[in-house]
């Protein structure tokens, strides 16, 4: 029985696992802040090995780490899903804020790649799972260029790793809703939707841990 059918998923204490992926440039972040603000959820921060950007913090966008400590923590089995990007640098999920949500009962979002999707899926039962779609792969390629982040080379990386990304997460079986961010607001709601129809299975008599 799927996830998306079980009467009864299961993450924990009445806590729930919420993972948001998509191509890079799609909007996972502003579509995450509606549910995170309703549910007084929390954003999972990742570790990296990369170096901040002039407008990222320490511990608020990334927690910024050297890759000898990255690679003592996978050894510690610190990481609930870990990989290198493009052959550099390393990002992962930190298992404790995980656990430390789902004890308490709440809500908390892991925006990571397809990859880091099926590691999460293989290891938390009952996450639930949604990927967000831009309008065309004409809109994404626009998206990623007024974002005024990256040279061509990346931009043409991040496109191509994204219509693999899009492949790969039609037939994983790993996410329960495909969302299509055309319109921030409907997208949005569809999300909230979703997450709220997961609440009130977990809260079904007959349910509770």
């Amino acid at each position: 029985m799927s996830p998306a059918t079980d009467p009864c998923p299961s993450n924990g204490p009445d806590g729930l696992v919420l993972v948001l992926s998509g191509p890079s440039g799609v909007g996972k972040t502003t579509v995450a802040q509606h549910v995170l603000t309703r549910y007084g959820g929390t954003f999972s921060v990742s570790a990296t090995t990369r170096a901040p950007t002039s407008k990222e913090r320490d511990g608020i966008d990334y927690h910024f780490i050297d890759e000898p400590t990255f690679q003592r923590w996978i050894d510690e089995g610190r990481f609930l899903e870990y990989a290198q990007v493009f052959g550099r640098s390393w990002y992962g999920t930190l298992r404790e804020p995980v656990d430390a949500a789902l004890a308490a009962g709440r809500l908390i979002v892991l925006d990571i790649d397809v990859q880091g999707a099926e590691q999460v899926h293989g290891k938390v039962p009952g996450m639930l799972g949604a990927f967000l779609l831009p309008p065309s792969l004409e809109e994404l390629m626009r998206r990623l260029r007024s974002r005024g982040r990256d040279d061509e080379e990346a931009i043409q990386r991040r496109f191509a790793t994204a219509k693999e990304e899009i492949n790969r997460a039609a037939r994983n079986g790993v996410y329960d809703a495909t969302i299509v961010n055309d319109d921030l607001v409907r997208a949005q709601r569809e999300l909230d939707a979703l997450v709220t129809a997961r609440w009130e299975q977990l809260r079904r008599p007959g349910c509770a841990h």
